[in-house]
């Protein structure tokens, strides 16, 4: 798969950017030298602090422009502490909801629909 991605990479005219996330890219690209090559950064993002959620949360995707702050901090302190990956996970949650039903506020009942579709390890 990674020397597909180099091949991709290399293609004429190519100007993508490739986003590796998650515990063990850095190792999985230090296997693929053609691919570690073509590294321009490394970027360790961390938990996201409390009071940064809500205004992350707004940039990332507009479902989230007219949730409650409280059920936001209430969200963050009980399943995603932080992780951002985890909110982007209850993110798309909240987004398929909405698509499926009427017009529904993003308020705590659907953010608690949404996290419980985790399961035990979000």
């Amino acid at each position: 798969m990674l020397d597909y991605l180099r091949q991709l990479w290399d293609a004429p005219g190519c100007a993508a950017a490739l986003v590796l996330c998650g515990a063990g890219s850095e190792r999985a690209l230090a296997r693929a030298s053609a691919l570690r090559s073509r590294v321009l950064t490394w970027h360790q993002v961390g938990r996201l602090e409390p009071s940064q959620v809500p205004q992350t949360l707004t940039l990332f995707h507009p479902v989230w422009a007219q949730a409650d702050p409280d059920d936001l901090a209430r969200a963050d302190e009980q399943m995603a502490r932080g992780n951002f990956r985890t909110w982007a996970k209850i993110t798309s949650h909240v987004y398929a909801a909405r698509e499926r039903g009427p017009v529904r506020r993003v308020g705590r009942e659907l953010i608690e629909q949404a996290c419980a579709r985790l399961g035990p390890y979000p």
